[in-house]
């Protein structure tokens, strides 16, 4: 008497076939690597058990005969009727998504992500030389390249943003059909889901399957709970990595605009208050302020006979208390004026005002001249 197939069954199943498969693949690496070396081995290893797993379904599912784990716990194939195998074409299809298609997608996804990257730090790494085997390798890779060569710049941080939803929903998908398998029982991998490709169980107790079946069932529902909480931790750090990355702007906003602020400060700084311009020949007055030798002089040879008015923020008294700063057209020597100014505070202050950021230095107590 023919049944379906409880999830206990399909479990060791699967659990049988993929010890087979292990077995499989590590068969042909050592044999890559006996031959070849470890290098080529390791450059070629994923394509390796690619061919492993496609060799072992062909000489089994393919070929109309039952793979090791479905002869282990006694199962067969059916179509979604039921009532008959499935077709060859249904069984080719079932293989090359179980085998093929993660894969290629696998592949595509790294290559992808790998050149969006490479665009935006717009620098290429050295490409490695093409290894023996398949082609096709360096030609899909070429492909991608040219592609996302001529994508804009908003589409390819469209394709960033997908390559990184899809990176995170296909390990979710995969846990999502699994804690539904566990509570329906009947399709263990996802690619059998698609195809309809389903078991059927001859012999044996029929009443140990659903003796277990509400044992997967609480797992499945603790497995969709597990899932959900997975989903809103990732979503919570998803939008705590926006939050930082935008303070992180702004950060380097306001930086920005204070280090701008600065750099015109110092600008304003070294300006002549007469004539709003850059000094040219600085020169110092008694009180530690700074002119133009130019502008000092023509503004006391102009003032000379008024007493109450002064340039701003002081003025000196005659055009002789000014003291240049450096060699100045029809002004005495810096150095010489040292030996004989009475105010050699002013004239200090004057200089650390003129080599520094050009504040005034209030604490040498220097009479003000207003």
């Amino acid at each position: 008497m023919a049944a379906a197939a409880g999830p206990a069954r399909l479990v060791r199943c699967g659990q049988k076939d993929e010890l087979y498969r292990a077995g499989l693949r590590s068969g042909a690496g050592t044999a890559l690597r006996g031959l070849a070396g470890a290098r080529p081995w390791l450059e070629w290893r994923r394509e390796v058990e690619l061919l492993s797993d496609v060799a072992y379904f062909v000489l089994t599912t393919l070929s109309g005969y039952q793979t090791l784990g479905e002869e282990y716990v006694n199962i067969i194939q059916v179509d979604p009727s039921k009532k008959k195998v499935p077709s060859f074409l249904r069984r080719a299809l079932f293989i090359s998504l179980h085998t093929v298609v993660p894969y290629c997608l696998e592949k595509a996804l790294m290559h992808l992500e790998h050149e969006l990257q490479m665009e935006a730090e717009e620098s290429r790494a050295p490409e490695n030389p093409p290894a023996l085997g398949f082609p096709s390798r360096t030609f899909i890779r070429s492909w991608i390249r040219r592609q996302v060569g001529e994508l804009t710049e908003q589409q390819k941080k469209t394709a960033s943003q997908v390559v990184y939803v899809l990176k995170q929903s296909i390990p979710l998908l995969h846990r999502l059909h699994l804690a539904v398998f566990y509570i329906q029982g009947t399709f263990y991998h996802l690619s059998k889901r698609i195809t309809g490709i389903s078991y059927l169980h001859f012999g044996g107790l029929q009443g140990e399957d659903q003796s277990i079946r509400s044992s997967y069932k609480f797992l499945g529902i603790i497995s969709l709970f597990h899932l959900l909480l997975t989903i809103g931790v990732q979503m919570y750090s998803f939008k705590q990595k926006q939050r930082a990355r935008q303070e992180w702007r702004l950060h380097r906003n306001l930086a920005h605009q204070k280090s701008t602020s600065k750099e015109a400060a110092a600008g304003r700084q070294s300006r002549c208050t007469l004539c709003l311009e850059e000094r040219r020949h600085s020169t110092a007055t008694p009180c530690g302020h700074l002119f133009c030798w130019e502008c000092i002089t023509a503004w006391c040879s102009t003032r000379v006979s008024t007493q109450h008015t002064q340039p701003l923020p002081a003025a000196p008294q005659p055009a002789s208390n000014a003291q240049p700063l450096t060699k100045a057209p029809g002004a005495p020597a810096p150095m010489e004026l040292l030996k004989y100014s009475d105010n050699y505070i002013g004239i200090v202050a004057a200089l650390l005002n003129w080599a520094g950021s050009g504040e005034l230095v209030p604490q040498l107590g220097l009479k003000n001249c207003s």
